[in-house]
């Protein structure tokens, strides 16, 4: 167990948040370059905050996948609620056609084996 899951208080569970959206092709660059600045600055600094990725549809290319990795759900439901982030999410929301958000538990994951690249 990693330092930040020994962090994860009592009778809670790492949270997993997808959001399925939808980018126009001509939006796409601005998409990246807003993701780019969101994940960064979340990365360094909002509490809670794992892991995060971006994935791009193999058959759609104006279909992505953003998702986040969180020492609880509560964690990131605290983010979310800050003025912070609706104004740092504001410019790759208004890239979206489409949008739709999840919120998952993490009951199991299967360990990386040692040595394996990442």
């Amino acid at each position: 167990m990693d330092a930040r899951e020994g962090e994860q208080r009592a009778g809670e569970h790492r949270a997993r948040v997808v959001f399925l959206v939808r980018v126009p092709d001509e939006r796409t660059a601005d998409f990246l370059r807003a993701y780019e600045a969101v994940r960064h600055l979340v990365a360094d600094g909002v509490p809670g905050h794992l892991v995060d990725q971006v994935c791009r549809s193999s058959t759609d290319p104006e279909q992505w996948l953003i998702t986040s990795e969180w020492n609880s759900l509560a964690d990131f439901e605290a983010w979310e609620r800050s003025p912070e982030h609706r104004d740092l999410v504001r410019p790759m929301r208004e890239c979206f056609t489409d949008a739709r958000s999840l919120r998952f538990h993490i009951h199991a994951q299967t360990p990386v084996p040692a040595g394996t690249p990442r």
